[in-house]
């Protein structure tokens, strides 16, 4: 057995121990900059949904295997610029990074255009950090509407909590949000903090060093 399908079952089994609904929660193995020898193994266990940073090296890397398998999911979870954006809805199912109107708006326009549909989640500056992306926390409810008023389908929040602080009061903060606007599913947690994450109601945690080691 591969280490990265080993890793995988790790991680399955710590969240099946500690959650009895543990099948809602889908784990994004983050598969960026990782060569796709690493990556197939994980496709042949079964696992389908992968995260990219950069839309280029999502399409390098994705386009053929994606075309052969349409069981396939891929998340964009990084900062997406509007000049990407026609390349990232041919890719991507799932947008995690939304966070200005006028990157809604390019997406909004891109799909009609594709006749496809994209998932997204709007990005919350949860530690109001002027260097981090995220829309502001005062602005949320209006960028929501913003999103809908354009007929995206937003599936709920992301959030990056601040380095070197403790995630689950953020995650806490995150969690009232996306119930306060109605949302069902919440992008949060990474390899460090995924466990803290999911005990806040993530459905949705980026994986990467857990599954497929320290990059070098």
């Amino acid at each position: 057995m591969h280490n990265t399908v080993q890793n995988l079952i790790n991680i399955q089994k710590n969240i099946k121990s500690k959650y009895k609904y543990y099948q809602r929660i889908k784990i994004i193995a983050v598969s960026k900059t990782h060569p796709m020898e690493h990556i197939q193994p994980l496709i042949n266990y079964g696992h389908y949904d992968f995260g990219e940073n950069k839309v280029q090296e999502a399409i390098e890397k994705w386009s053929d295997i994606k075309n052969q398998n349409n069981l396939l999911k891929l998340h964009l979870i990084g900062k997406l610029q509007t000049n990407k954006v026609k390349y990232a809805v041919k890719i991507f199912d799932y947008i995690h990074s939304v966070d200005n109107e006028k990157l809604a708006k390019k997406i909004s326009e891109e799909q009609i255009k594709n006749n496809k549909n994209i998932k997204i989640f709007i990005q919350v500056n949860v530690g109001d950090e002027i260097q981090k992306s995220g829309i502001s926390k005062d602005k949320l409810n209006d960028f929501y509407q913003y999103c809908l008023n354009l007929k995206l389908d937003v599936q709920g929040l992301m959030c990056i909590p601040p380095e070197g602080k403790n995630s689950n009061i953020f995650f806490k903060d995150l969690k009232m949000m996306n119930q306060n606007l109605g949302l069902k599913k919440l992008s949060m947690g990474m390899s460090s903090d995924y466990m803290s994450a999911i005990e806040n109601s993530a459905t949705h945690v980026r994986i990467g060093s857990n599954i497929f080691g320290k990059r070098t």
